[in-house]
């Protein structure tokens, strides 16, 4: 008994909060019921499993039949239920007292439904804190899944790590099983015959990953129940004498642990590649190719990347979001309302990008926006207020204005720019833009090579970061690149060579230094003013002001810009709105598509229709303007290849001038 391998093996399932309703379903369909379908009929197999609490309320509204399989399952002892924040957050981008929150209510909905008291913790994203072990101490929890990752980098060796390993904080303690990263790559790739031979490797095999892989992942449905592999794989465990299915609870009752180990703040080792800036992730590639040359089995171990948080430093709009959060969960009201809404709003999956999906899903963007519109609803109620705060954390002042109708955020930091516009009604951000980032991935796009691994073996498939497809010429001829963030309001300098084609490829010339630094600002009783003494840098630098000032009513925001310059040549002034629509199919100016480009002279005031949201938004100034509008594209993959992704629409409104500018305008939503 004592020679056989014990299997601890677990299956994690996650759907971002209202993620669409059709993608949630495809997963039920190709993954998660017939994997359980499968499963039942293995009753001396034990595996582990962890549900987002929304997925698991999701799927028992709307999937009764695999609701039922599960605790059945469960009520038969085949599986144990591991908790984690209940809407699926980084636990350790969230305060406190919010994890604690959110794994009590997952232990409370696992409890009621399944009549388990969970011992065992999933680490969304394997994202690791030692200041979580206080937490999870504080909710029952005595034991967590880590990658092997985790401890490879903090000292250990790869043979080492077959069973758990306990780790402390603040007198608090926790048992820790690292994931095996091989037999993560072996399910469901390798044929079973291969896949079982890996585990035999082990004394103690430790498997736990998504169950997107059985079913969801390109090509994985057929290979895993068309041609049988998943029953396959459980009938050959059921027979094998040389392998025990254990469950991880039974593993740590009887079993103790290997040695105490104290872990860096890490998860996996792409997200953190994936953390990093472009140039620094290309860079972090090839360090690790010429260390390899030299220690082949110490990469892993002493080549790194950076930290998960660190996508707030390369995502402004992430950052944002974040901390917007944090605001909220600062001022929580005790309504169930709020609290449910701020739970939701921590989902992690906008908060990061790697190399799908994530951050850069308008969609998800806009639920997260949605939820924390109804927190500040319940904060603000009937209020009209400008509240000063440096919410994002990076030293500069962001103002607020709360009115009944909009909450609209201007930065300081940004050229006084807007950066946020909630409609309270609709629950939208009309400003929720994504800039358009360098991808160190975005290198492969002219790349096509066949996917050989596909073509010449039967035995096995590739897993989604092997896959590789062709690119069109669609997707090649709109990476483009942002030098400034896209937020509304933006200052450009420039001169007649400005044309909607150098606008759309952000590669027009500038000669100011007003679109991304920092302005000065004060409030007087009625405005909201942004200063800047900068300059035009035409042969030398010329001494420039900017003056910029809001006024916020009930529909609209006044504007007005009054710059003056010690430089004697003629320049055209751009000012830059970026804005977000659910839908840019069902925006119209006059009878032109958004999605279209527009390029009007000579016009004063215009307006758009959104049929989606039902709200006209007009704009209007005091001299005729030239008005270009151009739509947004951002580049990144899927499962199927790489997509463009429809973040915005960019507006130039560009007046020509010489010494000095002053023009007066007005932006307004209206209902339609």
């Amino acid at each position: 008994m004592s020679n056989k391998t014990k299997l601890l093996f677990g299956v994690h399932m996650h759907q971002p909060v209202d993620n669409f309703s059709e993608a949630v379903d495809e997963a039920v369909l190709k993954c998660y019921e017939p994997f359980f379908e499968v499963f039942k009929d293995y009753p001396t197999l034990k595996i582990a499993l962890h549900c987002s609490g929304w997925l698991l309320e999701y799927i028992k509204k709307y999937h009764n039949k695999l609701f039922k399989n599960i605790k059945k399952l469960s009520a038969n002892g085949n599986i144990e239920l591991f908790s984690a924040g209940f809407y699926e957050p980084v636990l350790s981008s969230i305060p406190k007292k919010d994890r604690i929150a959110q794994i009590k209510k997952l232990n409370k909905t696992i409890k009621k439904e399944f009549l388990q008291t969970p011992k065992g913790a999933w680490l969304t994203e394997r994202v690791w804190d030692d200041s979580l072990i206080e937490d999870f101490a504080k909710c029952g929890i005595e034991y967590v899944m880590v990658d092997d990752y985790h401890l490879i980098v903090s000292g250990f060796e790869e043979s080492e790590l077959q069973g758990y390993f306990y780790s402390e904080y603040s007198g608090e303690k926790i048992a820790l099983f690292p994931i095996n990263k091989a037999l993560r790559y072996a399910l469901p790739f390798k044929s079973v015959e291969e896949a079982i031979k890996d585990i035999k490797e082990f004394k103690n095999a430790i498997i736990f990953d998504d169950l997107e892989k059985f079913g969801l992942w390109p090509k994985t449905h057929e290979w895993v129940y068309e041609k049988g592999w998943l029953k396959e794989f459980f009938e050959t465990l059921k027979d094998d004498k040389e392998i025990q299915s254990v469950h991880f609870g039974e593993f740590y009752k009887n079993e103790k642990a290997l040695s105490l180990a104290y872990l860096q703040n890490v998860s996996y080792y792409e997200m953190g590649e994936w953390s990093l800036k472009s140039k620094n992730a290309l860079k972090l590639e090839q360090i690790k190719e010429e260390v390899s040359k030299k220690f082949p089995k110490s990469v892993d171990k002493f080549v790194k990347g950076g930290t998960w948080k660190n996508f707030f430093i390369k995502y402004e709009e992430s950052n944002r979001l974040h901390k917007r959060m944090i605001e909220v969960s600062k001022d929580a009201l005790s309504s169930k309302a709020f609290l449910d809404a701020l739970y939701r709003l921590q989902t992690n999956d906008v908060f990061w990008h790697g190399v799908f999906g994530g951050l850069y899903l308008p969609n998800l963007r806009d639920n997260a926006y949605k939820y924390l519109t109804i927190c500040e609803d319940i904060r603000y109620k009937d209020k009209n207020i400008i509240e000063i705060n440096d919410t994002d954390m990076n030293g500069y002042d962001e103002v607020k204005a709360v009115s009944k109708k909009f909450i609209l955020r201007f930065d300081s930091h940004f050229g006084g720019q807007m950066v946020e516009l909630l409609d309270r009604s609709k629950k939208f951000n009309f400003q929720n833009v994504l800039t358009r980032y360098e991808e160190a991935y975005h290198k492969d796009i002219t790349k096509t090579t066949p996917n050989k691994k596909e073509e010449s073996d039967k035995n096995s498939i590739a897993s989604i970061h092997e896959l590789q497809t062709d690119i069109d010429d669609d997707i090649k001829n709109a990476l483009y690149y942002d030098w400034y963030i896209k937020n509304s309001f933006i200052d450009h300098i420039s001169n007649d060579t400005f044309t909607i084609e150098n606008f759309k490829k952000c590669s027009f010339w500038e000669y100011g230094d007003f679109a991304n630094q920092p302005f000065e600002y004060e409030l007087n009783d009625s405005a909201i003013n942004f200063k800047r003494e900068g300059g035009i840098y035409f042969d030398k630098k010329y001494p420039s002001t900017l003056k910029k000032s809001y006024i916020i009513n009930d529909d609209e925001v006044e504007f007005m810009i009054d710059f003056t310059t010690t430089s004697n040549e003629s320049y055209k002034y751009a000012l830059e709105f970026n804005l977000h629509f659910a839908s840019l199919d069902k925006v119209f100016f006059k009878d032109k598509k958004l999605s279209n480009e527009i390029n009007i002279k000579d016009i004063k005031e215009f307006y758009l229709l959104d049929s989606w949201s039902k709200k006209k938004i007009i704009f209007s100034l005091d001299r005729e303007f030239e008005l270009l509008s151009t739509p947004l594209y951002t580049v990144s993959k899927s499962e199927k290849g790489y997509d463009l992704m429809v973040q915005g629409v960019s507006f130039a409104f560009v007046f020509p001038f010489s010494k000095s500018l002053k023009l007066r305008g007005k932006m307004g939503i209206e209902n339609v």
